[in-house]
């Protein structure tokens, strides 16, 4: 798949929906994300455990539903070890759609967004089908295509409880005739989805560890080994772009001043791979240092860089710096 990288305006991506907004991962942050000009909307996908995709942060849903409101589930708490990392609550996979749906969606950082505690109590959690359905009818209501950017979280940990994402995922998005990136942290789901699919995959890199399926295959490689020439190469084998944590391209020192940028995004398209770099926040706390109180300014830094997309929580502020780039 041959791209071009000259003049090509940065695609705007709703981060979970416009969460800054919004409680994330939920049909009005999707929609009202779409209102304010985004490109792409941005699910996580996790599955429940009767094989429902559902846009959920992570499979433990105790930090964004109110399932500890309801003791009909307090027999589900359970602690879990997922990507080697000990979880305590209620997970996704132990409950069907039907008892998903009777929960609703709280704010993940109520310190950071006192504002979307409002909406507590209202919006219920979506499903993938609910979600495109979403896409689809918006995209003809308003004359414009909305890409749908999916993310497969802890895939082989689904995998290992027998509720694979992958086909699922795919038989959700087989009519679907809007722009579609398909996203993941882990490297053999998306080798896997290349064989099944021509739909452009993303391979997501953190500025730390290493892919959850490199550590439980005894792969000593992390994420910066993917990051060299040789290793963009092998990416652009099974994927179209990468989605980088945004410190791979601008980092920042001790104090959190930014730095001089690295040469990723011009290695990445020498081996053909778009860049798209998360996640932009309007809050001083997720800001760089000489950013802070002026989100626009981080937007600036990046696009003149040449990135190909950047994931934000507010996507009407990246579209208006984007507008007067």
């Amino acid at each position: 798949m041959t791209q071009t990288f000259i003049n090509k305006p940065p695609i705007i991506i709703a981060h979970r929906g416009a969460s800054g907004y919004r409680l994330e991962h939920t049909l009005a942050s999707y929609e009202l994300a779409i209102d304010l000009g985004a490109d792409y909307i941005e699910p996580d996908l996790v599955i429940t455990k009767d094989g429902v995709l559902i846009a959920r942060h992570e499979n433990e849903i105790s930090a964004t539903t109110d399932i500890a409101n309801h003791p009909e589930f307090a027999h589900l708490k359970t602690t879990k070890i997922i990507d080697n990392e000990i979880k305590t609550g209620w997970f996704t996979e132990d409950l069907t759609i039907a008892e998903i749906k009777t929960l609703t969606a709280k704010e993940r950082i109520p310190q950071l967004r006192p504002q979307n505690l409002v909406y507590e109590g209202i919006f219920p959690i979506p499903t993938f089908t609910e979600i495109i359905d979403l896409a689809q009818h918006k995209s003809q209501a308003i004359g414009r295509n909305i890409g749908i950017y999916p993310e497969t979280k802890h895939p082989s940990y689904f995998q290992s409880i027998s509720l694979p994402l992958e086909d699922t995922l795919l038989l959700s998005l087989q009519t679907v005739n809007l722009p579609i990136f398909i996203q993941s942290f882990e490297v053999s789901n998306l080798k896997g989805l290349s064989r099944k699919t021509d739909l452009p995959l993303v391979q997501l890199i953190n500025d730390t560890g290493q892919p959850y399926d490199f550590m439980i295959n005894n792969n000593p490689r992390n994420y910066a080994d993917l990051l060299n020439q040789k290793g963009l190469k092998e990416i652009a084998e099974y994927a179209q772009a990468i989605g980088v944590n945004k410190n791979l391209l601008i980092p920042r020192d001790n104090h959190g001043q930014l730095l001089s940028p690295t040469s990723l995004i011009i290695d990445a398209h020498a081996a053909n791979l778009q860049v798209h770099a998360w996640t932009f926040r309007n809050e001083d706390f997720f800001l760089p240092l000489d950013c802070q109180g002026n989100p626009e300014q981080e937007y600036q830094s990046f696009f003149k860089l040449g990135v190909d997309g950047v994931f934000s929580d507010y996507p009407d502020k990246a579209l208006k710096v984007k507008l007067y780039e």
